[in-house]
């Protein structure tokens, strides 16, 4: 196909990953173009018959080859948005999904009233559930843990590029870490191994392993971080998880097992199981 015009370069993208198979084809090639060459809809309306550079062509034609083998377009333009804000992204972590503002959203619900609270993100990953957090709640304070150090330095660029302050401590669940927290938050992995080979191609073959396996049954972190997440919880604190839809009840009981009350499940807009959440009270401590 010979392309010269914007309108050509569109057409071959389009028709390249519905050859692919690529679920969001024609979305999909719009946005590597407008990546490409910072156009928006409203000028490629008016200019779409205009030449392409030959240099923005081969660009194009090499991200929508790339695109074509299943490689997530948030991972080939480097950004992807949560919560209202841009993520840099890359093959280290996982890609921030609308799901788990459901999570954010919670426990900003959760912190009214509350001020100077310190914040603890189990799993941060590229640090978006931690990041949206602290730009929403103005006075608080928050670390962000990770066994990986590639994910941590995602989240430290986040962290600079947002201009929001945070502390990120690689280590194995808490082993390295210290302090207590007003709230706990985690998206860990949650998902069982035998399933991982049925997930989509982007899914299983581009995004972390390690941020995927939640073990054989899937709820391995959820029990490792509800059994130790009480030593690291002030008075009241609050833990919230992200889970999967079918293990809303196994980690409500994990938490109930482990003394948190108000034991909350809600759900996402397709209405499965998606955030629980629970407080704890602990007794206090005399000198």
């Amino acid at each position: 196909m010979l392309m010269k015009t914007y309108k050509d370069a569109l057409e071959y993208g389009k028709q390249r990953l519905l050859e692919c198979k690529i679920e969001d084809a024609k979305l999909d090639a719009w946005l590597l173009l407008e990546h490409v060459s910072g156009i928006s809809r409203s000028w490629y309306f008016v200019h779409e018959d205009d030449e392409i550079s030959q240099e923005d062509m081969e660009k194009y034609q090499g991200l929508i080859e790339q695109r074509g083998k299943h490689i997530p377009l948030q991972q080939l333009t480097k950004e992807a948005y949560f919560y209202g804000m841009k993520f840099f992204v890359n093959e280290n972590v996982l890609i921030p999904r609308q799901d788990t503002e459901i999570l954010v959203e919670q426990v900003l619900n959760l912190s009214k009233g509350r001020e100077n609270l310190k914040l603890l993100d189990m799993c941060t990953g590229s640090g978006c559930i931690l990041l949206a957090l602290l730009a929403n709640l103005k006075k608080a304070s928050g670390t962000g843990v990770d066994l990986s150090e590639k994910a941590l330095e995602v989240a430290q660029r986040n962290g600079r590029e947002l201009e929001l302050e945070a502390s990120w401590v690689q280590s194995n669940l808490f082993d390295t870490v210290s302090g207590t927290y007003d709230i706990i938050v985690s998206n860990p992995p949650y998902i069982e191994t035998a399933v991982i080979e049925g997930l989509m191609d982007e899914v299983k073959l581009y995004e972390p392993r390690m941020a995927l396996d939640g073990t054989e049954d899937g709820l391995f972190f959820y029990r490792k971080i509800t059994a130790q997440a009480g030593k690291y919880l002030n008075n009241n604190g609050i833990l919230a998880f992200e889970i999967g839809y079918n293990q809303g009840k196994a980690v409500s009981e994990f938490m109930k097992e482990n003394g948190y009350e108000e034991v909350q499940v809600l759900q996402d807009l397709a209405g499965l199981d998606r955030v629980v959440t629970g407080r704890i009270e602990k007794e206090e401590q005399h000198v």
